[in-house]
C-alpha cells in the first residue's frame, strides 16, 4: 500500500494548460474521488499518477520514493479504464492473468491468483468464458480482477462505471467499497457523476478548470462549500444561487432579489451593504409551508419526487423559481398554487458575485421568506 502525494504538479500541451499547480495527499489506503466536469482535469491528473502522461512539473511521491521519473511498469499500480480494454478473443481467465503472464509467473501461481481474484468477485463461473457473453457488470468485474491480480499498492479508476445503468452502478459502487475494505489498498476514482464519488470516496477532491476547489468529506462539500462552483456542482437537487444584493439596517444583514427578503443576521466578511452576493440555499433548506395571511410567497410551477418520502417543488417568486422540500406526509401542492416557503437562515450560503468565494460567517433561526406572488407583481 501507499501514500500519494501531488506536490505543486501541473501538465500543459503547448499553451493549452490540462492541470494548474496542484498540491494533493492521499492517505495509505484510502479511497479518494476526484470529481468534475469533463475538460476539469481529473483524467490529466490521474495519468499522471499512473505515469501515462509526463508531468510539465513538480513532483509525484509514493510514500517517501519519488516516481515522477519512473515508468508505468515500475510504479506498482493498476489501472481501470471506463471501456473495460479486455482482450475479446481471451477468456475471462486468460483476461485476468494477463499481467501476471507478462511477469513470467508459473502456471500454478496464475491459477491460484485468478481464481481467489475471481472468488472474491464473485465471478468463477465465467472464467470460461469471452467478454462478448458477458454482461456490462461482469466485463467491469473482469477488468478490476486484471487490475487486482497483481496485488498492486495504488489502483486507479478511470470512470469505470460510466457504460453501467443505475441499477448495475449502485450494485458497483457497493462491491467497490467492499474490495476496498478487504484489500486495504489506496484507491483514486476519477468520475463526473457526484452520487459516484460521495458514495464512495472518504474524501472527494472537486477540480474545475485544472485546479482543486475543495478536498474533503461529502459532508463538508454539501454543507460547506469552499466556493460557489462547489456549492452549484455538488448536490442533488442542486443548490438554489440567487443574484442579489447585501442590505444593512441597525446591524442585521438582509438579502434582496427583487420580490425576495431574507435575514440573514450576523456578519459577512468581506460584503458591503448594497454589494451584489449570491445567495445559496440547498433545496432542504427550504419547505413548502403553504398558504399563510396576507400574499403567498410564490406560485408552484411542478413537483418532483426522488426517492421514497423525498419530494420537491419548484417555486416561483417574482421572477426567481427556487427547489424546496415538501415536509414527509405533508400533500404535495397543486401546480399553480400559492404557497409560502419557510427557509432556516442556518443553512444559507453567500458567495461572493466576483469570485465565488464564501461570505457567511455565522447564521440565525428559522425565518419565512418575505416575497409576493407573480400574481401579486402584476
Amino acid at each position: 500500500m501507499a501514500r500519494v502525494t501531488l506536490k505543486q504538479v501541473r501538465k500543459a500541451y503547448g499553451h493549452d494548460v490540462a492541470l494548474e499547480p496542484l498540491d494533493l495527499s492521499i492517505e495509505d489506503g484510502e479511497f479518494v474521488s476526484v470529481l468534475g466536469p469533463s475538460g476539469s482535469g481529473k483524467s490529466t491528473m490521474l495519468k499522471l499518477v499512473a505515469g501515462i502522461e509526463e508531468v510539465s512539473g513538480g513532483r509525484i511521491y509514493f510514500d517517501d520514493r519519488e516516481v515522477t521519473q519512473t515508468p508505468p511498469e515500475r510504479r506498482d499500480v493498476a489501472m481501470v479504464f471506463q471501456s473495460y480494454a479486455l482482450y475479446p478473443t481471451m477468456t475471462v481467465f486468460d483476461n485476468i492473468a494477463f499481467p501476471l503472464r507478462l511477469r513470467k509467473l508459473s502456471k500454478t501461481e496464475i491459477t491460484r491468483r485468478v481464481e481467489e481474484v475471481a472468488e472474491l468477485l464473485g465471478i468463477p463461473h465465467l472464467l470460461k468464458r469471452r467478454p462478448r457473453q458477458l454482461s456490462g457488470g461482469e466485463r467491469q468485474r473482469t477488468a478490476v480482477g486484471r487490475a487486482m491480480v497483481r496485488n498492486p499498492k495504488v489502483f486507479l479508476f478511470d470512470e469505470p462505471l460510466s457504460n453501467l445503468d443505475a441499477h448495475l452502478r449502485s450494485g458497483m459502487r457497493q462491491e467497490l467499497k467492499h474490495l476496498h475494505r478487504v484489500l486495504g489498498a489506496t484507491f483514486i476514482y476519477v468520475t463526473h457523476d457526484q452520487d459516484d464519488a460521495l458514495d464512495m470516496g472518504q474524501r472527494i477532491a472537486v477540480l474545475a478548470g485544472g485546479q482543486l476547489q475543495q478536498f474533503a468529506g461529502s459532508a463538508q462539500l454539501y454543507e460547506e462549500p469552499a466556493n460557489r462552483f462547489v456549492a452549484s456542482f455538488v448536490g442533488h437537487p442542486p443548490m438554489n444561487l440567487i443574484d442579489g444584493t447585501l442590505q444593512r439596517a441597525g446591524g442585521e444583514l438582509t438579502f434582496r432579489a427583487g420580490a425576495l427578503a431574507l435575514p440573514l443576521g450576523g456578519r459577512a466578511a468581506g460584503a458591503t451593504a448594497d454589494g451584489e452576493v449570491v445567495l445559496g440555499l440547498r433545496p432542504e433548506a427550504l419547505t413548502v409551508a403553504g398558504e399563510r395571511e396576507g400574499r403567498p410567497a410564490g406560485i408552484v410551477e411542478g413537483t418532483s419526487a426522488l426517492g421514497y418520502q423525498r419530494l420537491y417543488a419548484t417555486v416561483r417568486v417574482g421572477t426567481t423559481a427556487l427547489i424546496a422540500r415538501i415536509p414527509e406526509g405533508v400533500q404535495p401542492p397543486e401546480i399553480g398554487a400559492q404557497v409560502a416557503l419557510e427557509v432556516d437562515p442556518s443553512r444559507a450560503h453567500l458567495f461572493s458575485a466576483e469570485d465565488g468565494r464564501p461570505l457567511l460567517e455565522n447564521r440565525p433561526p428559522l425565518a419565512k421568506v418575505a416575497g409576493r406572488s407573480a400574481a401579486g407583481e402584476q
